[in-house]
């Protein structure tokens, strides 16, 4: 056995026994192991609002469109439904007298964006700037401020959450069992049993208003709303949710003594 051979053999027994690890944890970014609970403990991002009152709110996501968004406050109106809708920013140029409309029937308006970009490739000043320009759009055609912010796809991060909070937006996502995927076109049936198999108190149901060739969220809430009203729930704007959420244990126990 030549002197090479004796060193390599220990060394290789060495490797196999305790590989190399590329990065380890303390390496990487704290943010990637902040999960869901770490973030809706803190107040930092809303999925849905813990209450016993049966209200849920209905979100629409991408518009306005002429089309789409008209038709959704149609059906609206019939069941004396309110909505938030998040709106993208160079939408809102384009139809500012739709934003315009929603807010005098009394629904919601939030951030959307104003390109609708994957943020997971942007920098800070590129997320600011999307935030930013929504905020004036929406603004200019409605002297409305709005108050609430969703990311497309729902991507988030600690760098996104305080851009959010420096445009003095809340960050609201939506409840996981009230993605009704309806933006694939699945089929009215499959959005309408998603959304009533799953329906409880202080749910954010995601939907879109803006859904190239297809009717089918229109098709579908026109069975959702009146079989939910029949349950007893109404439909309120995620700002009015939240005031729905319930108090914990020990606020309460300081609200009775």
């Amino acid at each position: 056995m030549s002197k090479y051979t004796r060193w390599f053999i220990p060394i290789l027994t060495l490797t196999l026994a305790f590989p190399l690890i590329p990065h380890s944890i303390s390496a990487l970014p704290a943010s990637e192991f902040k999960d869901r609970a770490y973030y809706e403990q803190r107040g930092d991002i809303v999925w849905e609002v813990p209450t016993e009152d049966k209200c849920i709110a209905f979100t629409f996501d991408d518009g306005p469109d002429r089309r789409q968004t008209l038709q959704i406050l149609d059906v609206l109106d019939q069941y004396n439904a309110k909505a938030t809708f998040f709106v993208v920013g160079e939408r809102v140029e384009k139809y500012p007298e739709i934003v315009k409309m929603q807010l005098a029937k009394g629904h919601e308006i939030g951030n959307h964006s104003y390109r609708h970009p994957s943020f997971q490739g942007l920098n800070k000043d590129n997320m600011h700037n999307e935030l930013s320009k929504t905020q004036q759009a929406i603004y200019q055609a409605t002297g409305y401020k709005a108050v609430l912010f969703r990311p497309p796809g729902g991507f988030y991060n600690e760098t996104l959450i305080n851009v959010s909070k420096a445009n003095e937006l809340k960050f609201i996502l939506w409840s996981w069992h009230q993605d009704t995927k309806d933006w694939r076109s699945p089929g009215v049936n499959k959005i309408v049993k998603k959304v009533l198999t799953n329906a409880r108190s202080g749910d954010i149901v995601l939907m879109h208003d803006y859904v190239a060739n297809s009717t089918q969220t229109v098709e579908a809430l026109k069975q959702i709303l009146p079989e939910l009203k029949k349950q007893g729930y109404s439909f309120v704007t995620v700002t009015e949710l939240l005031t729905h959420k319930a108090q914990p244990d020990h606020q309460l126990k300081k609200v009775i003594h």
